[in-house]
């Protein structure tokens, strides 16, 4: 409940309690699709290896976050300021979301660190993974996880949907793992326009989120990080990124620590009606939950941002003069 009452604060306050840097633009790998790699991210004409890191302690300490989201490129790129940064913001008392493709050892600094939530991006059973990922990473993610406590995330595309018992394997595979604390499953959420292979059709959306409902059963370690409420708001996506709980109240910044990225972590222009973030449908499912006096506590969000809007624009109103 003390996280609950201090995002409501910062909310009220007018300033976004999540903050979501990419603490480089380098990574190993050169992934298809991979958002990172877009012009919002790095710039027209330029690549990642072209570009500067910066460090980002003055954004934590600008924003005041009570979550930050440490992403990339590959934010092992820079494990010796990982082994710095990670410790210092636990003391801080902030929650800290690592998302890493695990291509390299996971820095031991960060074992056992309150607060800490490591993530590792998985593309499906290793055929659709290592295909996907250049160079393969598949094994050497199996031998790097391991005495680490992660978290696995994957992104659900069409080429799984369609083939039968796929998400079955893939769950009975990674549950079976001891190194897995519990799996986050995500929809492809494509840019507006888009008509890749990867893209869900209802129908395939539909069908998904039956089947995670069936497998929540059978793998606790899915059930533990997916809500039957969650899971089902998957097939309610946001009509635009003002109905996105996640966009409105996440600040993110590109590498060069300048750069905001717009109108939520993935940039662009991301087509909200076929969004299948976890991020934004854990909120929305937040959102739903009734207070003692019957109030959605999406209700009550609207009216603090409201409020936080106003009150950020008399504070900027007033510093400018």
């Amino acid at each position: 409940m003390e996280g609950i009452f201090t995002a409501w604060g910062r909310i009220l306050a007018g300033r976004a309690p999540n903050l979501s840097v990419e603490i480089t633009r380098k990574c190993p790998l050169t992934c298809p699709g991979c958002y990172a790699f877009t012009d919002d991210h790095i710039g027209p004409g330029e690549s990642h290896r072209q570009l500067s890191d910066f460090k980002g302690a003055e954004l934590v300490d600008e924003h005041k976050p009570i979550h930050v989201s440490i992403v990339g490129g590959e934010p092992l790129v820079r494990y010796r300021e990982l082994n710095e940064v990670l410790p210092w913001l636990a003391g801080q008392g902030i929650h800290t979301q690592l998302v890493i493709s695990a291509a390299r050892p996971i820095p031991e600094e960060g074992s056992g660190l309150r607060r800490l939530q490591v993530v590792v991006s998985i593309d499906g059973l290793q055929p659709e993974h290592d295909a996907w990922r250049t160079p393969a990473t598949y094994d050497r993610i199996l031998k790097h996880i391991v005495g680490h406590e992660i978290t696995v995330h994957c992104t659900i595309t069409r080429q799984q949907v369609q083939r039968d018992g796929y998400l079955e394997e893939f769950l009975q595979i990674w549950s079976a793992n001891p190194a897995i604390k519990q799996l986050y499953l995500s929809l492809y959420t494509p840019q507006i326009g888009e008509m890749s292979e990867e893209c869900l059709t209802v129908a395939d959306c539909d069908r998904v989120v039956e089947q995670l409902l069936y497998y929540r059963a059978q793998f606790p370690k899915l059930a533990r990080a997916m809500p039957e409420e969650l899971i089902s708001v998957y097939a309610e996506p946001p009509e635009s990124p003002d109905d996105c709980v996640f966009a409105k109240i996440t600040t993110c910044f590109s590498a060069d620590l300048e750069k905001q990225v717009t109108p939520c972590q993935l940039g662009g222009n991301p087509d909200c009606s076929r969004c299948g973030c976890i991020a934004s449908a854990g909120l929305k499912a937040v959102g739903r939950h009734r207070l003692p006096m019957g109030i959605e506590v999406g209700k009550v969000f609207d009216g603090s941002s409201w409020v936080g809007a106003r009150v950020r624009q008399v504070t900027e109103t007033v510093g400018g003069r």
